[in-house]
């Protein structure tokens, strides 16, 4: 379950906010395809992964929902026990002819979460709030696999990305209440001192990619 600190303890967490990480050196192994593609990533809360890809421009649709486990376990009151396997995770459509595959892992290692904690995110813990990119294809698995590499390599972050790397099976959106969570509930204090802060990062960093 959502673990609700007290103000001191959630902005200690705020405070560790991420920097903007170096953009991919290699190239892609994902090639541009015509048409929107779906790219799955967790990164603790659904909640804050969400509103922030719902702000990329690209993106078309942003579903938040289950990944890494089977469909009898695939709802939020036994995810939250941490032992189905599954991970918060969140499904991105996105065009590729306006942002690449390894710009959406750009972000997600930049502003949407942070990929050095392992099986937590911030005030959340368990496996089901742990850092995970579900690639679809060998190309997404070279590519995410190279990025990390790198970005360890280049000691971008104070600790290792841990961050797993696993191939999709299958996404179960969550319940109806969770979707588009922040936009419904901007004045949550959990919204307000872990996610908005996301979402003013995105736009900070990557005036480019964001859209209102």
């Amino acid at each position: 379950m959502k673990r609700f600190l007290s103000v001191a303890g959630i902005l200690a967490f705020v405070g560790t906010a991420q920097a903007q990480i170096p953009a991919f050196a290699a190239t892609s192994r994902v090639p541009p395809a015509k048409g929107e593609q779906i790219a799955v990533l967790a990164g603790g809360c659904f909640w804050g992964v969400d509103a922030v890809f719902k702000h990329v421009k690209g993106v078309s649709s942003v579903v938040s929902g289950y990944s890494g486990g089977g469909a009898a376990t695939a709802s939020y009151g036994v995810v939250s026990t941490g032992v189905t396997g599954h991970a918060e995770s969140v499904q991105i459509t996105y065009d590729p002819s306006q942002i690449s595959y390894s710009e959406l892992l750009r972000i997600f290692f930049s502003v949407a979460h942070d990929p050095t904690q392992l099986n937590r995110q911030g005030p959340d813990v368990g496996s089901q709030y742990r850092s995970a990119i579900f690639y679809r294809n060998e190309a997404e698995q070279a590519t995410a696999q190279a990025y990390i590499d790198q970005l360890n390599k280049a000691h971008v972050f104070s600790r290792p990305i841990v961050t797993q790397v696993a191939p999709f099976e299958r996404f179960y959106a969550a319940e109806e209440y969770h979707q588009n969570y922040l936009a419904r509930h901007p004045d949550q204090p959990y919204i307000v001192f872990n996610d908005l802060p996301k979402v003013r990062q995105l736009q900070q960093q990557f005036p480019a990619l964001y859209k209102q």
